[in-house]
């Protein structure tokens, strides 16, 4: 990917301000708000059925989080997903812990089946059980046997290929290596640190994230998902640096925000590692 489409991804979301509804994660959402904000963008949260349908008329985009599920979420999700799709609004559904349970598993698939995605964001074990491929998930956490490797790169990125196909929605797999693609090409992000893993909600925020860039770049769905990526992961690194010797995972996580704040096109350019793979 040339280095300018992630600067003016960014550039659009900031010039733009996206509107973004999120049905997400109980445990995250203040995170989720306060990471759209940071980007440039403005969050709005509504998983009530008989209120999501006129939130979501209103929003350039939604979020769709299974992380803490109930009926009623559920019910919210079709809901604002079928409006979403009916106005032609981008839609991220981030199946977090399917594989972990029976209900999850399955309302992932069924939204999936069900609803335009635009996006799924997920850790690989994730989205392995969305294709009815998985080991056992770890919870909301990978399964280390579903770790995407320089040494089976290529292999991960072909069945993020295969699966962007069979959904026509942009996958993105994000861990150790970010994969993102859409049936014909494929980017590896190298971007991140270990230390997302150690504080709630990295993943989350990120999928808000890719809501806005989406919505901000419309005519670009693979490239904005790819700058959202690269923009977390680089938050993440620029996040470890600011770390003192009294800092933890609660100092990180603030800093993560910061990161997102300060962050402008030419800083996201500048410290993108992206690789377009054959």
């Amino acid at each position: 990917m040339e280095a300018f489409a992630l600067k003016k991804a960014l550039d659009n979301v900031r010039a733009t301000t996206p509107l973004v509804h999120n049905i997400t994660n109980y445990v995250t959402v203040n995170d989720c708000a306060n990471a759209l904000l940071a980007i440039g963008a403005s969050p709005i949260m509504s998983d009530e059925p008989a209120d999501v349908e006129d939130i979501q008329t209103i929003c350039g985009g939604l979020v769709l989080n299974i992380g803490t599920l109930n009926e009623r979420t559920i019910a919210g999700m079709f809901a604002a997903g079928e409006r979403a799709g009916v106005l032609g609004h981008p839609i991220v559904l981030d199946p977090v812990g399917a594989g972990a349970s029976a209900l999850r598993t399955q309302t992932a698939g069924n939204l999936l089946d069900k609803l335009d995605m635009s996006v799924v964001r997920g850790n690989m074990s994730e989205v392995k059980a969305l294709a009815g491929a998985a080991a056992a998930t770890r919870g909301v956490d990978a399964n280390p046997n579903d770790a995407v490797t320089e040494e089976n790169l290529a292999e991960s990125a072909a069945f993020v290929r295969v699966l962007a196909a069979k959904t026509n929605a942009i996958v993105a797999v994000t861990g150790a290596i970010d994969v993102v693609a859409d049936a014909e090409r494929a980017f590896a992000v190298r971007n991140g640190t270990p230390l997302m893993g150690r504080i709630t909600g990295a993943g989350c925020m990120l999928s808000c994230l890719v809501a806005a860039f989406v919505a901000a770049n419309p005519d670009a769905p693979l490239e904005a998902t790819t700058a959202a990526v690269t923009a977390m992961g680089l938050a993440g690194q620029t996040a470890q640096k600011r770390m003192g010797g009294f800092d933890g995972n609660g100092s990180f996580r603030t800093y993560v925000l910061d990161a997102l704040y300060r962050m402008d096109g030419e800083a996201l350019e500048a410290g993108a590692q992206v690789e377009e793979l054959a």
